[in-house]
This record gives C-alpha cells, structure tokens and sequence, in this order.
C-alpha cells in the first residue's frame, strides 16, 4: 500500500495513536498515559545481537530504542527505557538519518523498540529514509497492545512484527500492566499485523525478511495464561506461527512489590507452559531453555524440537 506522510502535528493534536485514546494535545505539552511528548525520544540507537536468530542473524539488529510507554508493566525489563526518560529528542529527519546509519553498519533490519506513541514520527522517518536508499526491513518491535487503525497507516512500511502476546487473560494484565481490555486489543491487533505481512519467511541464510513472530514471556504462577493464548494462535493464525517462547522473566523495576510474581518461574511452571506447545502443535520458533536463577535478558534459544 502506498503511504503518504501524515500530519504530526494534527495527530498528536488529540492524540489517539493507541488504544488508550487519551486525546491530550501533545504539542502544547499535555501528557497522556505514555507521557510522551511531541518530539521523538530515544534512549538508544545500536547494533544488537541479543534478539531471535532471524532477527539478530550474524551482523545484528539495528535496533532503535524509544523513551515512554503505553503500558506500565511493573516487571518491565526495559524499563530504563520505557519508565524512564533519559532519552534524546529526535526530529523525523534524524530518525531517518540513524536508519541509514545502521544500514551502513550492515545490520540485518531496523528494529524499533516500543514505537507505538511515535507512529505518525516513524511513518515520517521511513518514507524519506527509503527514497534515500533505506532497504532493510523495519522490524515493528511492540508490547501488542495497539490499535488497529494505527497499525493500517503502518501497512507497506512495516516488513515483520515482532510482537508480544502477554496475557491471556485481562485480570492479569490490568494489575500488572494496566492494560484491562489486552487481551481484546492484543488479538485484534495480532491479526491485522498477520493479514499485512503473513507468516514468517526467511532468507536462505536464516536471516528474517517479512512476517510475524510471536513473543510469549512465561510469568510465574501461570499469570500469562499461555494456554489460552496458543490456542488462539493456533486456530486464528495457524499452526505454522512462528513462536518466541520466552523463560527470561525475572522480578525487574517493581516486581517485587507484588508477590505473586516476586520470583522467577520454577522448573514445573516452565514444562508445562513448554507441553502447550505441543499441545497446540506450534512447531515453528524458538525456546529459551529453562534458567533457573539465572538473570539474561538477551535472548538465547534453541528452534522448537518435535516432541518425543
């Protein structure tokens, strides 16, 4: 589909990027749920190497770190990024430029980390950076909790979605991210991104180049509702989903103020969310083997094995 460049300032006027629909205006300083503003803020611009195989691939993920948040997780492991704001102010135009700066770096694609406050800023990125020769993909690096008619403004510009599906349930989610309808917003989500770029294709090197990958991250005591979430991603989406089965938790930023997930997950808590797999038959992706008490949040993972 082809995109013309939308107006930032009448966007974020009443901004209505994200679910939330806050309709503050930004440009005179009012600040919604995620308390961005109305300039980009990013905290970091680098080659990383700490994503899944087809992401991070040899010469790693030119990865784009943004300020804010429209969730508030209170186990956030990004939270240095997300919460706080230690960031830099970006126009578009310097958006662009650090685009093309990572693709002279030889990275794999351009992964933009919790871009959803700042779509209209990246749609006004992308266009000019790619009649300036921009030709990685654009990795849409999100919590999931987006919007359906933002996410059809991203339609031809964005390659592969790299998506978070976190709780299966809303009670959950709005106690721990303050996110009661997720669970809706998420699916509805899930499936426009599906319908815009398909299930994941790789190039012969293993190196990902369009579609969808699913995250699902393992909290304790069975919070994520991980069942209810790969039954839906088996019967709405298919069986051939690729999936990021994710064992990394741990209690960051606020967690340990809630006692429920105060903790990692345990042996018996990450074999059965594992069995799930199985169950549903989603055979495509990778598995991040059980840690114990180890702390990593870059991802390290071996592909889904048949189960035996």
């Amino acid at each position: 589909m082809k995109q013309g460049i939308p107006n930032i300032g009448q966007m974020l006027e009443r901004c209505t990027l994200c679910p939330r629909e806050c309709a503050v205006n930004r440009n005179k300083g009012a600040e919604g749920f995620c308390r961005a503003g109305s300039k980009i803020e990013v905290s970091a611009a680098h080659l990383h190497f700490g994503e899944e195989p087809p992401i991070s691939g040899t010469n790693g993920s030119g990865t784009i770190f943004f300020n804010h948040c429209n969730m508030r997780c209170v186990y956030c492991q990004n939270y240095q990024f997300s919460q706080l704001e230690d960031g830099k102010e970006f126009g578009s135009d310097r958006l662009a430029d650090t685009m093309l700066s990572l693709q002279k770096q030889n990275a794999h694609n351009i992964n933009l980390v919790t871009p959803t406050h700042y779509a209209a800023h990246i749609i006004n990125a992308i266009l000019p950076a790619r009649r300036n020769g921009l030709d990685t993909p654009i990795v849409y690096n999100t919590s999931g909790y987006e919007k359906v008619e933002t996410l059809k403004l991203l339609d031809g510009l964005v390659d592969i979605y790299l998506v978070d599906m976190r709780y299966g349930e809303n009670r959950a989610a709005a106690e721990y991210s303050s996110a009661p309808d997720y669970v809706e917003i998420n699916r509805a989500a899930v499936k426009e991104m599906h319908r815009q770029t398909g299930g994941l294709k790789l190039t012969k090197a293993g190196v990902a180049e369009r579609g969808v990958i699913i995250r699902h991250l393992v909290l304790p005591g069975g919070l994520s509702g991980t069942e209810s979430i790969f039954k839906f991603i088996a019967e709405e989406l298919g069986k051939d989903t690729y999936i990021s089965f994710m064992s990394q938790y741990y209690p960051a930023y606020k967690a340990r103020d809630y006692s429920a997930i105060s903790r990692r997950i345990n042996k018996k808590e990450y074999d059965r969310a594992l069995s799930l797999l199985y169950k549903y038959d989603l055979k495509n992706g990778w598995v991040q083997q059980y840690m114990g008490g180890a702390v990593d949040s870059d991802f390290a993972g071996t592909n889904i094995e048949p189960d035996v």
